[in-house]
């Protein structure tokens, strides 16, 4: 097979920070990107030596010269973005949070699901390698059994109306842009749950400058999770079992040592640094497995993608915030 075409939609900073980790990733290419407007898709393009520059969405969407597209506009934008790719047959890698409510998300799943393209969420932490040492650590029976999940995720930032993290109509606050983070960790080592808690502040457009979340997982795990924009934290997580502990060392969603932590026995660290920036693990998970065949992928299935949707929406209607998705016109 030759080399799978990616696009990107969307030219924010994601977009311009995960676009040279496509060189690291075997059997790819980044064929195109896509702006609303044709001057930022061209200096995009030019910065960056993308091939193919769109002026619009919808027509790199239409077109084919691309395989798959990752798709990095503000959260509210996702599903319709989404459908359109999935409408047009192309595989897709959505920036998270997955979609801005979790009905936008399902829309998306059953459509990929429907059509039989390959969709996943973007969450790259799942793929980077120490994070993969920490599943196998588990999975052997290490720690014995998980039984809670402890950590925060801050990342200070000054108060500026007009950025998308605070603008509510994009889909700003906390819970999207970090909570995202910290609640998908701790689903994937506990699975699934059955009663949220979440105790937040917000900034004066009306979305969450931090949050608290307390999580009980079906199996009988506890989380306790927290996210912010207002203060300093050191971004570390920690597994806990029956026998022991994992410390996934700050910042734990591109961390590069774990330390693992067993009754009557000494530390061990386990080191192993992520490739590029770290993006290309998870680009290259959605390569290979769209070369294979697949419609998902087993380490970040959508059924995860649901779950903790289901988990974050819980969370921000506790503060009284309810997001819509955008209707952008692609026909």
């Amino acid at each position: 097979m030759s080399n799978v075409r990616w696009g990107i939609v969307g030219t924010g900073a994601i977009a311009h920070g995960v676009a040279g980790d496509f060189q690291f990733v075997p059997g790819a290419e980044l064929a195109a990107v896509a702006s609303r407007t044709p001057e930022k898709a061209q200096a995009f393009a030019s910065r960056h030596g993308v091939p193919r520059a769109f002026g619009s969405y919808q027509e790199m969407l239409e077109s084919d010269e691309v395989d798959v597209v990752y798709i990095a506009t503000p959260h509210p934008h996702h599903r319709d973005v989404a459908l359109k790719a999935i409408d047009n047959g192309k595989a897709i890698l959505v920036e998270k949070a997955f979609t801005a409510t979790l009905s936008g998300a399902r829309q998306v799943v059953e459509a990929a699901r429907e059509k039989g393209v390959f969709a996943m969420e973007a969450m790259w932490t799942r793929f980077l390698p120490v994070v993969a040492a920490a599943r196998e650590v588990v999975a052997w029976g290490r720690i014995g059994d998980v039984e809670a999940v402890q950590g925060d995720l801050y990342s200070y930032r000054e108060f500026q109306p007009d950025h998308r993290l605070f603008a509510k109509e994009l889909g700003g606050g906390a819970i999207l842009d970090l909570g995202v983070y910290v609640v998908n960790f701790a689903q994937a080592f506990l699975g699934n749950v059955k009663s949220v808690d979440c105790m937040t502040r917000l900034f004066p457009s009306g979305v969450e400058r931090a949050a608290s979340i307390s999580l009980a997982h079906t199996g009988g795990g506890l989380s306790s999770l927290a996210c912010g924009f207002d203060g300093h934290g050191p971004g570390r997580m920690v597994v806990i079992g029956t026998k022991g502990w994992i410390e996934v060392e700050p910042r734990f969603h591109h961390p590069s040592m774990i330390t693992i932590h067993r009754n009557g026995v000494l530390p061990r660290i386990i080191e192993a640094m992520p490739t590029g920036r770290g993006y290309s693990h998870e680009f290259a998970e959605v390569t290979q497995r769209i070369r294979e065949g697949y419609t998902e992928s087993p380490t970040m299935p959508l059924d995860d993608s649901l779950e903790v949707m289901r988990v974050l929406e819980s969370c921000l209607s506790q503060a009284g915030i309810y997001h819509q998705e955008a209707e952008l016109g692609l026909v």
